[in-house]
């Protein structure tokens, strides 16, 4: 069941109540429910919180003009409302950048790090054409670039057999208001130049995913964004696109549990 926080941010608990507490952060355009196939793998062990970014999903608009801090301040309003101390970000695209802006505001906070399909470092002509989506959707709403961003999320052979996820997956992108959806996409293409070598540095424990064929969130920005914190873990999944984490959720929860049971080793270590 959906909850709403005092700021009204909407949010959803599963899992075990005395476990950690992982907290799911997603993407541009789409809302908790991308975490569907997810949370029950994850709750088998682990609490688990997943929520609407502003202006998302059933969650209000932000108080100001979206931006990462303003995202990242959601976040910690949220956790400090539902008495979680520390916790384990999982963030995918928009969400991974929201995750490492969060790490570098308030480490405290942040047992470990998800980075999943989140961009770096574009260079001049990735940015150009990242910056021109935005006029196009500035102009044309979250319809315009929609038929050439649902190709680049999802392989040939899922769009063929699953169109029901397509159309559910269209449906949340098109349900966004086209000003919020505009300036969140603007936050995408320019919060990037935030989390390049990162000042605060992260030194949370951090796991960076991709897939091979994501063109937005390349394997060379994963390995960059790994090189960029110590001791992170970069992992490349094969043949997916942007979206690989909906096609072949297993493909993500597996790594994480490993990554999180690794780490709960490591910390019990006499």
């Amino acid at each position: 069941m959906v909850s709403q926080s005092r700021s009204g941010t909407a949010y959803v608990r599963a899992g075990r109540e005395t476990a950690p507490v992982i907290v799911l952060i997603h993407g541009l355009g789409l809302n908790l429910e991308t975490w569907d196939q997810v949370i029950p793998t994850l709750s088998e062990s682990y609490g688990v919180l997943s929520y609407d970014l502003w202006g998302h999903g059933k969650s209000a608009r932000a108080p100001g003009t979206p931006s990462l801090r303003g995202f990242s301040e959601q976040l910690l309003h949220l956790i400090d409302e539902l008495g979680i101390r520390r916790c384990v970000l999982v963030g995918f695209s928009l969400g991974g950048m929201i995750n490492r802006r969060f790490a570098m505001d308030y480490p405290d906070r942040v047992a470990a790090l998800g980075v999943l399909n989140s961009p770096h470092d574009r260079g001049p002509e990735a940015q150009k054409l990242v910056e021109e989506r935005v006029a196009q959707t500035a102009s044309g709403g979250p319809a315009a670039t929609l038929d050439a961003t649902i190709e680049r999320w999802f392989t040939d052979a899922f769009r063929h057999d699953r169109p029901d996820v397509i159309e559910t997956v269209r449906g949340w992108v098109l349900a966004n208001d086209p000003e919020i959806y505009t300036q969140c996409r603007l936050v995408l293409a320019r919060g990037v130049t935030e989390l390049i070598r990162p000042d605060p540095p992260i030194s949370v424990p951090t796991l960076v995913m991709t897939c091979q064929h994501d063109s937005g969130s390349t394997p060379a920005m994963t390995h960059a964004i790994a090189s960029e914190i110590s001791g992170a873990r970069a992992i490349i999944v094969p043949r997916l696109k942007h979206m690989g984490l909906m096609e072949e959720p297993g493909l993500f929860t597996r790594p994480i549990l490993q990554f999180l049971c690794d780490i709960l080793t490591e910390t019990n270590k006499p």
